[in-house]
């Protein structure tokens, strides 16, 4: 036990309630050259004393041995641990909403893009607009979710770009596959060309291929990649 420092704990409570070394001593029935002794370390009260003394300042025996208020130290611990867990609830919350939000995007870009393939024709360009808003859609929700998966920022950009090629490469196949194999036009196409010079044909142009459309609208149509 040090006693220099139980002194001066001792002297801080006393302080704390605006007293006297001479009113302390009035209080608890002992000299004030007791309380000096107290109060410098020299002397320590007897465990009588002790009593006393804790239940007049409102602090317990073993802080008054130990020089210092554990509760103190305690209840600033709990802040710090209380505020912690409040900011790991916070966070994980913010998370929770987040993979909510993703999937709900996710889930909803995924119903737009296949319900734009299927109930709008390959000569509407309301299949390909709506196709591509589903995407968009889709990126976002994956965004969120990656927040949650990796924690790297360029790794999550990389494969949110690398879900954005994924995307183009699946709508670039399926027009392909339209076109090769089911004589429809692509439906992801970026311009109609019509040459007055060949009045019987139209082309399509997309990003990776061009298709031309031989005697539109009559039996004798065709449709093929150029080559």
């Amino acid at each position: 036990m040090d006693q220099v420092k139980v002194g001066s704990f001792l002297k801080e409570l006393r302080k704390e309630k605006n007293l006297t070394q001479e009113n302390l001593a009035e209080q608890l029935n002992v000299s004030g050259r007791t309380i000096s002794r107290w109060e410098t370390g020299s002397n320590m009260p007897d465990i009588g004393m002790l009593v006393e003394i804790a239940d007049f300042y409102g602090v317990s025996i073993p802080e008054i041995i130990n020089g210092e208020r554990k509760s103190e130290n305690m209840n600033q611990e709990t802040r710090v641990a209380a505020a912690a867990m409040a900011e790991y609830s916070r966070n994980e919350v913010k998370n929770s909403r987040q993979m909510a939000a993703g999937t709900l995007l996710s889930a909803f870009g995924l119903f737009v893009i296949v319900s734009a393939l299927t109930v709008f024709p390959n000569e509407s360009s309301w299949g390909s607009i709506y196709a591509v808003l589903g995407s968009i859609f889709l990126i976002i929700g994956v965004s969120f979710l990656l927040r949650k998966w990796i924690a790297k920022r360029k790794v999550r950009v990389l494969t949110i770009i690398g879900c954005m090629i994924l995307l183009l490469a699946v709508f670039s196949v399926s027009d392909y596959i339209a076109v090769k194999y089911f004589q429809q036009v692509p439906r992801f196409r970026y311009e109609t060309r019509y040459d007055s010079n060949k009045p019987d044909q139209l082309v399509y142009k997309t990003l990776f291929f061009t298709a031309i459309r031989k005697n539109p609208g009559t039996g004798k149509e065709k449709l093929y990649i150029a080559k």
